[in-house]
């Protein structure tokens, strides 16, 4: 590797040089150093990728090069940064202010935390280019629109007016995404950029992400447990641990010839698809949530009277079962309505159709009356950062689901408290913290603890270990199956990555804008699939490999569905699935709605 401040091949300098970087957090046993001497340079045009577990300090490195370092709680003990003959470390805020989004962006990891939820993604984006003047204030709106069709946004026009909450998690990203690459910046931080993106619009963002290296030169920090991005993306790997440096080497020599064992533990914990041992087949054991027809639609009011213009059909005419002890796996793009059936089976979202759990129906049924059923299936949602209480420390969170249905008091809260962060690969002594303290795949982890805390029999696990490492990941899946195993536990398993809906799917469901375009066997549909659009998601799977370039992902050519929405008084054509034999079902034709 280069050393720090050296000048590159070529004769090139690097347009960011970290040199012995240690950055120090107050904790009550006094200063803790969590990250400790790390150094790169990184050249014009490159992307060097900071892998490790959550913890290890691959966040913290980026925040420290933000000037972003929760004061006073860390600080920078030593070490400099210099971006180009800027010493970043030197600057105060108003110069941190000149510098970000002008030559140094970053891309967060949770969206919905990072954007304003008060002000329209217009207006959020026109504020970065007006800040840096980047464009006048009348070109501005142009720009925003020409940034959002950049990053694939569908219907960019009606995204302009929106607010974060009223787009999916996907989309919020790729307005982050957006934001970030107002300005043209000379290095790009991305933080898990990808994590909450399907499988095509993630690589058609890593195009975007190389197109803009190719034409502008911007340098790349990508900071990733996707290890299929790495070999896909990066030129070089730092691998970190625990605040230090464990490995640094190009990607094909890291990937080829791994030299410290936890590096080698790190690859070899990389779910791959295709190699996903075969599962037994369940046991038609009883069937423990029934779906039929379910139908979730939002209205978009506009006018004077505030009257309903339009319609967002964002589920249509779904349905599944998932039996005792089984997952049930739902795949598709982003504002495919994957989450929004999790909703559903919640009652978090109003819904048409029927939604029976355990044999219990629950559309009509009263907050009371819900009550006992909402014990029998927990969710664990898609954003962490969203889901959990800034203001309540996370031992209490995890504690709450049982003292509201009264199922334990006093030490026995603090006793299944405890159980339940070992489980999860937390320690005990973590749940005086609060959801600030925790990494983005600490605070996931939490989350799975409390959804587990009422000893459910489903659960709708949404993006659930997205935000984790894949060591980290592969340990979670292993306890998630182990629970079914045990309990005969079923999940509603809600997840863009192909290769983990491979390890752990029983059955299927591939969705696009509301509706099945193919359903079956695990086996079936991603090994045997028959429906264009299920080959183009798996088309889209990064390749942990970086001497095998990913294939071209196929154009869809099958049933046109271009949007959800649909003026009042129109509504969507409902897809017909043919049935194949051995459950196996694909969409063959549109038919009109009945």
């Amino acid at each position: 590797m280069t050393q720090a401040g050296d000048i590159g091949s070529g004769g090139r300098r690097p347009v960011l040089t970290v040199h012995d970087l240690s950055v120090q957090v107050a904790t009550d046993a006094g200063a803790k150093t969590v990250l400790d001497g790390l150094s790169f340079d990184l050249m014009p045009g490159e992307t060097l990728a900071l892998a490790g577990e959550s913890g290890s300090g691959k966040s913290m490195t980026a925040l420290a090069i933000m000037g972003l370092l929760p004061k006073p709680m860390a600080r920078i003990s030593g070490g400099s940064i210099r971006l180009g003959e800027t010493d970043l470390t030197a600057l105060g805020d108003s110069g941190y202010r000149r510098i970000r989004s002008a030559r140094v962006a970053m891309i967060f990891q949770e969206p919905m935390t990072s954007l304003n939820p008060l002000m329209t993604v217009q207006r959020q984006i026109t504020e970065v280019l007006l800040e840096h003047g980047a464009c006048s204030r009348r070109e501005a709106p142009a720009r925003a629109l020409r940034l959002l069709r950049n990053v694939r946004l569908t219907e960019p026009e009606r995204r302009l007016s929106q607010y974060p909450h009223e787009l999916s998690g996907g989309m919020r990203q790729r307005v982050m995404i957006a934001m970030a690459l107002a300005c043209d910046p000379e290095v790009l931080i991305a933080d898990e950029p990808t994590t909450a993106l399907d499988v095509t619009v993630q690589a058609e963002i890593l195009d975007l992400i190389r197109t803009l290296q190719a034409e502008h030169g911007t340098a790349v920090l990508m900071i990733t447990h996707d290890m299929g991005v790495v070999a896909e993306m990066a030129d070089r790997v730092i691998v970190l641990r625990q605040g230090r440096q464990e490995e640094g080497a190009p990607v094909r020599e890291l990937f080829a010839r791994p030299r410290t064992d936890y590096t080698r533990t790190l690859l070899a914990a990389v779910p791959r698809l295709g190699t996903a041992p075969d599962r037994p087949v369940p046991s038609q054991a009883k069937k423990i949530v029934e779906v039929d027809d379910l139908s979730v639609r939002f209205n978009i009011a506009s006018g004077l009277l505030n009257r309903t213009v339009a319609r967002v059909h964002a589920v249509e005419g779904v349905s599944f079962h998932i039996r005792e002890g089984e997952t049930l796996a739902l795949v598709g793009e982003s504002g495919c309505g994957k989450s929004t059936i999790g909703k559903a089976l919640l009652g978090l979202v109003p819904w048409e159709g029927s939604i029976r759990i355990d044999g219990v129906q629950t559309r009509g049924r009263s907050r009371p009356a819900m009550r006992p059923v909402l014990r029998d299936i927990q969710m664990v949602f898609q954003d962490p950062g969203a889901s959990l209480d800034a203001r309540m420390n996370v031992g209490d969170q995890v504690v709450e689901p049982m003292r509201v249905h009264g199922l334990a008091s006093g030490s026995e809260l603090v006793d299944r408290a405890e159980w339940l962060f070992r489980r999860v690969g937390l320690s005990p002594d973590m749940l005086s913290r609060y959801p600030h303290e925790f990494s983005g795949g600490q605070r996931q982890r939490v989350c799975i603890a409390r959804a587990l805390s009422l000893s459910p029999k489903v659960i709708i696990a949404d993006e659930s270990v997205s935000a984790l490492d894949v060591s980290v990941q592969a340990q979670v899946l292993e306890l998630l199956q182990e629970l079914q195993e045990q309990d005969g536990l079923s999940y509603l398993f809600i997840s863009h990555d192909m290769a983990v809906i491979e390890q752990v799917a029983d059955r299927v469901v591939v969705m696009r804008l509301g509706q099945v375009m193919e359903d079956g066997p695990r086996d079936a549909v991603l090994r045997r699939p028959q429906h264009p659009y299920t080959k183009r998601l798996l088309a889209a799977v990064p390749v942990p490999d970086p001497t095998r370039q990913r294939s071209a992902i196929p154009d869809f050519a099958g049933v046109e569905m271009d949007s959800p929405v649909f003026p009042v008084g129109a509504a969507p054509f409902r897809v017909d699935l043919q049935d194949l034999g051995q459950g196996h079902r694909v969409a063959r034709a549109e038919t009109p709605r009945p």
